[in-house]
Formats: C-alpha cells, sequence, structure tokens
C-alpha cells in the first residue's frame, strides 16, 4: 500500500534535516533557502516494539516492518500558488500525499535568517494555509464552470454540484481549509476529482532548540494557542538532536544519548507513528519461521482487503482467515496453545481485521 505524507513548510524550518532522521534517503541541507529544486521521497520503518516481541515466540529469518513513503517538498513562500518561489510544481507534489507533516520553526537562530525575515509559526500556518486554500479555490471555480455547462442541458446532479461547490468557494474566500466545512456524506462525491490540498489530515511538528524539546518554548505555545480548536496532531521536538541521534549506529549509544536528553524515544519514532494515525492506518501480523511481517490497512478493512494487501491472488481466491489476537498470542506463546484454548478464530469475509491482529489466509485460485 503506497502510501505517501509530505513534510511542507516554508523555508528553513528544519524540513530537510527532519526527513534526513526519518527517512533512508539522504538529501541535502543549508542555511540558504530553497537549496532544493525537487521532492525528494524515502521510505521510512513505522516503530512497532510488538513486531520484535513476536520473535520471543517465534524464532524466525527475518522482521520486517511496515512503511510509510516521506515526501520532503521544498519551501513554499508567498506566491507560491503564482509561481513564486518553488511554486506551482510542489503544489503539485502535495497534491499527490496523503497527508501533510507541516515542519515550523520554533527557534531563534541569527545564522538562519527566516525567509519573512523574523520567526512567527503562526504566520508560516496561515502562509501555507492561504497558498493552498487559493489553489483549491482554482480548482472549485474551474469545476464550476464545467458543471454550468452540464446544467444547461437538464443535468440536475450538474446543479446540486454547482451548489456544493459554492459551499466550498465561499468557504475558501473565508481563508477556511476544506477539511473544516461540514457537509454530507452524500455530496463529497462532486469534489473527488479535484484531490483538495486543504482537505488533506495534517500534523504540525514544532522544531525547538535542544533544550526546549521536553518542554517547548513560547513559540510552542502561541502554535498551541492558535490550533486550540483544531483536533491535528502537534508534535515538539528537536530535528538538530535528533539528526545527531540517527546517526549513532549503536542502539545502546542511541539509549544512553536519549537518557541523557531525558527522552523514552527519538521523537522522530513517535512521528512516523503519528503520521500512520493520520492516515487511518493499522498494522496486522503474519507469523512464521521465515518472516515476520507487519502488513499495512486503512482501519475498518475486512479480510480479503488484508489479503490482498498481502498478494492480490489471496484477495481473489479468498477462503477465510485464521486469526490470533496479539495479547493472546504472547501471553500463550504460541499458535498451538491459541488453537488448545481456544483463542484461534476462523473468519469469513466479513470479518474486520483488528489492530495487530496474526492472520493466516487461506486461499484457492
Amino acid at each position: 500500500m503506497a502510501l505517501k505524507c509530505g513534510i511542507v513548510g516554508v523555508a528553513n524550518v528544519g524540513k530537510s534535516t527532519l526527513f534526513n532522521c526519518m527517512s533512508n534517503t539522504k538529501v541535502e541541507t543549508s542555511s540558504f533557502a530553497f537549496t532544493s529544486n525537487k521532492s525528494n521521497v524515502g521510505v521510512v520503518n513505522v516503530p512497532d516494539p510488538r513486531l520484535y516481541k513476536l520473535v520471543d515466540f517465534q524464532p524466525t529469518e527475518k522482521v520486517i516492518p511496515a512503511t510509510v513513503e516521506i515526501v520532503d517538498i521544498p519551501g513554499l513562500t508567498k506566491g507560491a500558488s503564482q509561481g513564486e518561489g518553488v511554486g506551482n510544481k510542489f503544489l503539485s507534489d502535495i497534491r499527490n500525499t496523503d497527508a501533510l507533516i507541516q515542519v515550523l520553526r520554533c527557534f531563534d537562530d541569527e545564522q538562519l535568517p527566516h525567509i519573512d525575515g523574523s520567526v512567527d509559526p503562526v504566520r508560516d500556518i496561515e502562509t501555507l494555509n492561504l497558498e493552498l486554500q487559493v489553489k483549491d479555490l482554482e480548482a472549485v471555480e474551474k469545476k464550476m464552470e464545467r458543471l454550468a455547462k452540464l446544467v444547461k442541458t437538464g443535468d440536475k446532479d450538474a446543479r446540486r454540484g454547482i451548489e456544493v461547490m459554492e459551499l466550498y468557494k465561499a468557504h475558501f474566500e473565508d481563508f477556511q481549509n476544506a477539511r473544516t466545512l461540514e457537509i454530507a456524506d452524500a455530496d463529497l462525491k462532486h469534489t473527488e476529482d479535484l484531490f483538495l490540498l486543504t482537505q488533506k489530515p495534517v500534523m504540525y511538528v514544532c522544531n525547538v532548540e535542544d533544550e526546549a524539546a521536553l518542554t517547548g518554548n513560547a513559540y510552542v505555545e502561541r502554535v498551541k494557542e492558535y490550533l486550540s480548536e483544531d483536533d491535528s496532531d502537534i508534535l515538539v521536538l528537536a530535528a538538530k538532536m535528533e539528526s545527531e541521534i540517527a546517526e549513532l549506529e549503536e542502539e545502546e549509544d542511541r539509549k544512553d544519548f536519549l537518557d541523557d536528553a531525558g527522552l523514552e524515544e527519538p521523537g522522530v519514532s513517535k512521528l512516523v507513528r503519528s503520521a500512520y494515525s493520520i492516515l487511518n492506518l493499522l498494522s496486522f501480523f503474519t507469523v512464521g519461521p521465515k518472516e515476520i511481517r507487519a502488513w499495512t490497512i486503512h482501519k475498518g478493512a475486512l479480510a480479503p482487503e488484508a489479503a490482498g494487501a498481502i498478494h492480490s491472488d489471496l484477495q481473489r481466491g479468498f477462503i477465510r482467515a485464521e486469526v490470533m489476537k496479539y495479547e493472546d498470542f504472547i501471553t500463550l506463546g504460541s499458535e498451538q496453545a491459541c488453537k488448545d484454548k481456544g483463542k484461534l478464530s476462523v473468519e469469513g469475509k466479513n470479518y474486520e481485521v483488528g489492530d495487530a491482529d496474526i492472520l493466516h489466509i487461506r486461499f484457492n485460485v
């Protein structure tokens, strides 16, 4: 399941530094705005201690975590929707992502000038929102023109489509994002083909100085106050410190570094899990002597869809799923013990897969 989170923000906020901490792909960082003229894509493992706990009960040749693609999108600036700075190309790159991680500069550094002359994370949120809203407004207005032609032919659905577009148009002109517009589920079909930028779920990362990694600072408090009525996740981390942690190869060295900093785990681990969560995803596991693996599905997915995440043939020829709950497996210690205790269930096509379910798919093609 190729799912993408885009890392966005204005220039010189620490996006690429954060990307390098998370990704298997490394990119250039500098104190100059627009260092990169293209988006960079990396694959990030989703931290999940449960996956490695399974090895205690089932020896295996390899462990494969779930992954999410992260796209480092070069810094935007005022007027990006009109081609300023990195311009429209990168707004298009945002359109191809499933969710956004907006990095906010919440630290002072005279050696790293802010593109707008001063540090103000709330202004940076508003800058990005405005550019995306302008682009969404353009898309809505163009669709209204297309629908108007269909209305003349007597198309009633097109008439309703224009009414829905009017709601979105007014919402954008009021400087609001599409995701905050309350609209009937039946009317959402009218915007599906627009892939609205402001419809995407967003989480905010406050990039602070090392000393504020645990407690935050005044900039962070301003962000929290501004977003007090927004249900988006807000994470606080120090990207510079995270990059130092990421460079340590030995797990023991990382643990010592985290202990000295008063942290339980790297901030990027929380970030990746939050990104996984805002995409409305969960993991299920397959367990065997050759591999133990986490697979990604959307919450609410049924057993055949989970089978399809493994291979399309399993979905096409799905017969049943043998299911063990994670807690039952690690408590009882083996598949056979789960069978003996009646904790292995046989489920059909209507079974909704739960987080950390252990599945064995039976199929026939």
